[in-house]
């Protein structure tokens, strides 16, 4: 490249770009690690986006209206570090810069949402950020739909390298926004053909441009170091009806000695090979020190957004204070106050009539009266939709003819779809929710771990949650899942009994301010556990005392879901035995943990023999039977060491032991 020709053509967008150059490089010499090879090559793109494009307000850096800018490539954090310093956010100083990859600095190695403002979410396992972008566009046209264009009309732009391509993520992704047709989604591809281990042929020869476009996008390819290219590609990207891809040809590392070099990728440390590219560049300060007319240009573009935040402030002033004061409780994250009402008059109905349902069935019927009340709720499934029960009678389907349908047909595309819901739920105004069944929490797993690791209260419905599903066989009965989203920091595991517990869950994550929950929801149908009606949501304690013991409690059974009925009738046997027995019913183990210890040792006291009853493997179930006075001689699991079987539900149950008479042999000879 010939650098002196593109300083001599474009000198002050040359200089403000640099900054982000130098930056990066004296980051991540101090910290001795990093990534510095993506900001060098594409920090002409983000300049020219920040400077003529992006609306944002640095000194309001939450304005609802702004535009959303995604950096998927999150290893080159270091570009979005420099950005928000050099625009005057206020909490990334230089100091922070400085302080790039070290113990309580809010600039993490790769960039995480709740650290620092302008952080629109966590990314770094690649493919996620282009895949949440998906669920910022379609929360966009939705909100836009409901609240109308005065309120909400802004763009998600993106930022992606070759490995989110390459990811797997990326494909269902790049298909849902294009059948989606997202007008207002905006990708850059950070096309450098270099990966870690080196160029991109020697692991993939895919013609992105023509995959793009095959999934329904625009795509516009151009030189990613020309300011008057990027700016003209942007302005054709934000006439399209359809998303866009930017294919931005780009050196990574651009003006280092590593430039177009696998060792480009990574930390760019050598001092000589620094001064020599800075050398290149005209930069003659020493590190960290940005010039003062460079800073106050960029200074300049953090704040000439404020004009346009406050024309949309006048607007938002000018439409109904009821449209205004619902607006601002979905974007708070704030229920509405009839949820309750709503929650206790439906458990009232399921206590009295006490059916027999699936508790998937059971969450449809409470959704029908949920989904109502909140307007902020979309739903949807992996193409499972009559199996999950998630749609429900009022929510139309979201479409490119109807924005305002609150259902939407993912497609077989679990992890794209989990991706997604993280990315609606970030962009504020929107309570998503989405099923598939348990076992395929395989392929949604790494959303899933970055809604708890982001503290976002994504809904994931996973239904067919054992043995239980049946004929289908082992391939689709989870026997593990359970544990491993238990095993998840920041993660509600709901295993609900009845239509009752299923009410209560659902109202325990749909008001979650900060925690993602996972329904673990029947095929089979299942008794009412609970016929005495209760005002109180029992499942808020974790577990609780649903049945207690006649005469001297000598065994405590702990049961979950399905296996709760099982717990109630061995508790019947027991009971005719003249043992005495409590059934403890556990729909969250998580919530139960957080409960203070005069609570937890009223529901599970020393001394009486403990059995847990859960069709899945017993990993973690030893901290209630062992731990909390348990005792492990006078304990025991009835569950699974196993995968199950093709076989009939009620089948499986019997030869795997699932069974009161099972329970109540175990029980019978701890005593």
């Amino acid at each position: 490249m010939d650098l002196t020709a593109l300083r001599t053509a474009h000198p002050d967008h040359w200089k403000k770009a640099t900054a982000i150059r130098a930056l990066t490089l004296d980051a991540v010499a101090a910290a001795n690690s990093g990534h510095s090879g993506m900001p060098m090559g594409m920090a002409d793109v983000a300049t020219v986006l920040f400077e003529k494009h992006l609306k944002f307000d640095a000194s309001a850096p939450n304005w609802p209206d702004r535009d959303r800018f995604i950096l998927s490539a999150g290893h080159g954090s270091m570009l979005l570090y420099s950005l928000l310093h050099l625009t005057g956010y206020a909490d990334m100083t230089l100091e922070q810069v400085k302080n790039f990859r070290q113990w309580g600095a809010i600039t993490a190695g790769h960039p995480e949402y709740g650290h620092a403002d302008g952080i629109e979410t966590t990314t770094g396992p690649l493919g996620q950020g282009i895949a949440n972008s998906v669920g910022f566009a379609m929360a966009e046209e939705s909100l836009r739909a409901h609240y109308g264009k005065k309120i909400v009309d802004h763009y998600t732009y993106v930022i992606a390298g070759d490995g989110c391509l390459m990811e797997g993520v990326s494909q269902e992704a790049i298909t849902l926004a294009g059948r989606h047709r997202l007008g207002k989604l905006i990708v850059f591809w950070d096309n450098n053909n270099i990966t870690i281990d080196g160029p991109v042929t020697l692991s993939d020869t895919t013609d992105q441009p023509q995959r793009f476009k095959s999934a329904g996008w625009a795509v516009i390819e151009i030189d990613g170091h020309d300011p008057e290219a990027i700016d003209a590609a942007i302005i054709k990207a934000k006439k399209q009806n359809k998303p866009t891809m930017i294919a931005c040809k780009t050196h990574i590392a651009l003006g280092h000695a590593a430039q177009d070099t696998s060792k480009g990728h990574g930390a760019l440390t050598d001092a000589d090979q620094m001064a020599a590219a800075k050398a290149a560049y005209g930069w003659t300060t020493g590190p960290f020190d940005v010039p003062a007319d460079v800073k106050s240009a960029w200074e300049a573009i953090g704040s000439q957004g404020s004009e346009a935040r406050a024309e949309w402030e006048a607007r938002f002033a000018s439409v109904s204070g009821r449209k205004q004061a619902e607006f601002n409780r979905v974007m708070a994250r704030e229920v509405p106050k009839k949820l309750s009402a709503t929650v206790k008059a439906f458990k009232k109905q399921m206590s009295e009539s006490a059916p027999k349902v699936a508790t998937r069935a059971a969450s449809e019927r409470a959704l029908e009266v949920l989904n109502p009340v909140l307007s902020e709720t979309i739903g949807g499934s992996a193409d499972l939709t009559g199996s999950n029960n998630t749609k429900t009678t009022d929510l139309g389907v979201f479409d490119v003819e109807n924005r305002g349908g609150r259902y939407v047909y993912w497609g077989v595309r679990e992890h794209g779809m989990a991706a997604a819901m993280n990315g609606m739920v970030l962009h504020g105004g929107i309570r998503a929710y989405g099923g598939t069944f348990m076992c395929f929490t395989d392929y949604a797993r790494p959303a899933m771990r970055l809604a708890a690791l982001m503290k976002i209260p994504t809904v994931f419905v996973m239904t067919h949650d054992s043995i239980g599903l049946g004929e289908d066989g082992p391939t689709h009965q989870p026997v593990e899942h359970l544990a491993i989203s238990r095993a998840t920091p920041n993660t509600h595991v709901f295993r609900p009994a009845d239509a009752i517990e299923t009410a209560e869950a659902w109202e325990l994550a749909f008001s979650s301010p900060s925690t993602p929950s996972v329904l673990s929801l029947t095929r089979q149908g299942l008794p009412t556990v609970r016929t005495e009606h209760k005002l109180k949501n029992m499942s808020a304690q974790g577990a609780y005392v649903l049945a207690e013991a006649k005469g001297k409690r000598q065994v405590i059974l702990i049961a979950t879901g399905s296996e709760v009925s099982v717990a109630m009738d061995a508790r019947e046997a027991l009971q005719e035995a003249g043992i005495g027995c409590r059934v403890v019913s556990m729909p969250c183990m998580e919530l139960f943990a957080q409960q203070d210890e005069a609570y937890r040792r009223k529901v599970l006291p020393a001394g009486p023999v403990r059995i847990g009853i859960e069709a899945a493997v017993r990993q973690g179930w030893d901290q209630w039977l062992l731990g909390e006075r348990g005792n492990a001689k006078k304990a025991d699991f009835v569950g699974m060491d196993d995968f199950g079987a093709s076989a009939p539900a009620n089948v499986l149950f019997e030869k795997f032991g699932i069974t009161a008479a099972n329970v109540v042999e175990k029980a019978k000879a701890l005593l």
